[in-house]
């Protein structure tokens, strides 16, 4: 590092969405900032997330589009999937948006610190021997890839950090978790022509998510000849040269090329010095109230390391947020229930708000309405199926949207608007939305609940 000054209005742990967001928005409202990051700007999303992650569910589009030509008329075959021709496209996007994100620390005048941080008092952290001290100190390094006790990665046992740069097309793999990235790597490998069973211990895929949507994932994974197993854990798993076998506790055992464990994301908390500086955690997470602040004055956290969703565009949200708090703009606290949230299949599910059992357990009672994509032009233009649930408080506003089919994640826009500003079905079913788009969906469903449904096939 050329500058050796070791003080800044604020000092920032972890150059992850969070941790830059922050570094930027703050250096915007004229603060000095000091970026602490081990690796590369833009954390885990851009390098070993959203990103890489999405660019190989659009070559697997591309794939099924090729593959399923004759349906549209147009003859077309896959001929293969050139693996290291997919690897270069994805790398090529995300060195992209690094250039990109290393330039805006350059022209926001971040002073980027390379190397591994310590957290070693409320005011300071402290890299290969040199101390940054901040007026006030951010805390953002993250998550990693979880695995089971007793589950060592390694060889043909991986997560998706090492799931994103195989050099091969496996011919049949076992994904050990039905939630986003189980479903999503799923939904990659099988485009690409592999044999795919998922494994869930929770009774249904995506669990998360409103139960309606997972039965709608479901009959679109069976149809696509996607095997998963639910309700059953995994008892353990052994490898060979030639592949691995896993158990499960239903004493049945599947044989595959490799075993993807997709059980989640712990918090990046060990070996910071937290716990050393009396840093309040809970499981490993660093607890805040809802303006982010730590047990500790002038500390603050954001990202996967503070519980909760754990999503790029929630840390980026809550670093914009922090930046703003310490500057005294006195933003308004986040509503974790108004961040959207889409797993990225085939076909995909985008949601926002409460799910129907959510909503019962708030109000008491919950009204819903299901307007289906076979109504909607656009969707048979696509030929996709799914369709758009909207839950409401009994009489109030709409508190949850979900939806499933493809391209439905570019629908959260509005989806998030609708819940974030309370909007009754009433304020929505007056809106024009353009036709044909799958936009109409969104529209359809809200003019149904406002009692004048036009088009439902729900």
């Amino acid at each position: 590092m050329t500058d050796t000054s070791a003080t800044a209005d604020l000092v920032i742990l972890g150059g992850g969405s969070g941790g830059y967001a922050c570094a930027f928005r703050a250096a915007e409202l004229g603060m000095s900032v000091i970026l602490v990051e081990k690796d590369k700007v833009g954390g885990t999303c851009l390098h070993r997330g959203c990103i890489p992650t999405k660019a190989l569910l659009h070559a697997a589009e591309v794939a099924d589009l090729a593959r399923e030509g004759d349906q549209f008329g147009v003859k077309s075959s896959l001929e293969g999937i050139d693996i290291n021709g997919v690897n270069s496209y994805k790398d090529k996007i995300v060195a992209g948006l690094y250039k990109g994100l290393q330039g805006l620390v350059k022209a926001n005048k971040v002073t980027f610190v390379e190397g591994a941080g310590t957290f070693v008092a409320p005011n300071a952290v402290e890299v290969d021997g040199t101390r940054y001290t901040g007026k006030n100190v951010v805390l953002a390094t993250g998550s990693y890839a979880r695995t089971l006790p007793g589950l060592e990665i390694g060889g043909r046992i991986i997560t998706s950090d090492q799931a994103l740069n195989l050099d091969y097309i496996p011919e049949k793999v076992v994904v050990l978790g039905g939630g986003v990235i189980g479903v999503e790597f799923a939904s990659v490998w099988r485009s690409f022509g592999a044999e795919v069973t998922v494994v869930e211990a929770l009774p249904r895929l995506v669990p998360a998510e409103d139960e309606w949507a997972s039965k709608q994932l479901e009959r679109a994974f069976r149809k696509r000849k996607i095997a998963f197993k639910t309700g059953v854990r995994f008892t353990g798993a052994t490898q060979s040269e030639t592949g691995v076998s896993v158990s499960l506790e239903s004493g049945e055992t599947l044989e595959a090329d490799l075993l993807l464990v997709a059980v989640g994301r712990g918090p990046n908390s060990a070996g910071h010095g937290y716990e050393e500086a009396g840093v309040a955690m809970e499981r490993g997470f660093v607890t805040t109230d809802d303006r982010l602040r730590t047990n500790l004055p002038g500390v603050y956290a954001v990202g996967d390391l503070v519980p909760g969703l754990q999503l790029a565009h929630r840390g980026f949200q809550q670093g914009i947020f922090v930046a703003e708090e310490i500057a005294g703009l006195a933003p308004k606290p986040i509503d974790e229930a108004g961040i959207p949230r889409v797993t990225y299949c085939n076909p995909e599910v985008a949601s926002v708000g409460l799910t129907e059992a959510q909503a019962k357990e708030k109000f008491g009672a919950a009204e819903t309405l299901v307007y289906a994509l076979s109504g909607n032009g656009k969707s048979q233009i696509l030929k996709t199926s799914g369709g758009v649930k909207l839950v409401r408080e009994p009489n109030g506003p709409v508190v949850g949207i979900t939806m499933v089919g493809e391209r439905v994640g570019e629908l959260i826009g509005e989806a998030q608007l609708i819940y974030n500003w309370e909007a009754f079905p009433e304020d929505v079913a007056p809106l024009v939305h353009a036709h044909p788009t799958q936009n109409e969906a969104l529209g359809e469903a809200f003019l149904a609940l406002a009692g004048k449904p036009l088009h439902v096939h729900g």
